[in-house]
């Protein structure tokens, strides 16, 4: 199989979006938590075991999809339906984290049930972009470690730029549920992207 150059652009700026997107909104999970929760170490710890259990899931999602539709078109759907979920939150984050406090309090059970309403969905869907792109970009097993790498390295600096640019510049100067329409409209985009007309994997 051969792929594009074009698509392989895509495919790796994605992954950068993505992987930024992905743990900005984990950092601003915590807006929608603490003030019902609180910031105890309790909290954090619901939010980063959400986020581990959310990446492996979407992982072995990923690998399972890996052997029926390892499309660009696939990535792109999982993209747009996490991004759809994100603009929901903010008008739907509150009702059901008092909802949670009320029946429930301020417990592990409280903070970890909420933070898989907040988070579970649509990171499970993110994480399934990483398995999918290695398959989409690697023509030859002999090649396959050096584009995982890529992949997941790609991803990771993400990772790094959304943690510290959500928690340093966005968070202190923009309102938490617009930050969420940022990042919905951002996934959207990248969403978009992957659906452009590109060199597709020919057989």
């Amino acid at each position: 199989m051969t792929t594009s150059r074009l698509l392989s652009f895509y495919i790796y700026a994605c992954a950068f979006i993505v992987g930024s997107v992905l743990m900005g909104f984990e950092m601003l999970g915590s807006r929608y938590l603490f003030p019902y929760f609180g910031g105890s170490i309790g909290t954090w710890a619901s939010l980063i075991s959400t986020v581990l259990c959310a990446l492996a899931i979407g992982y072995f999602a990923g690998s399972a999809i890996v052997d029926r539709h390892p499309s660009q078109r696939t990535i792109a759907v999982s993209i747009l339906v996490a991004a759809a979920y994100l603009a929901l939150v903010p008008a739907s984050a509150d009702p059901i984290m008092s909802e949670i406090l009320d029946t429930l309090g301020d417990g592990p059970s409280a903070t970890l049930l909420a933070s898989t309403v907040l988070l579970l969905v649509p990171l499970t869907l993110l994480g399934t972009f990483s398995p999918i792109a290695v398959s989409i970009l690697t023509r030859s097993g002999s090649e396959a470690g050096r584009i995982a790498g890529l992949v997941y390295g790609v991803s990771t600096v993400g990772n790094v730029v959304g943690t510290l640019l959500t928690t340093f510049t966005l968070i202190p100067t923009i309102g938490s549920r617009a930050i969420t329409y940022y990042f919905a409209a951002t996934l959207a985009c990248c969403a978009g992207i992957l659906l452009l007309p590109t060199g597709r994997p020919k057989p």
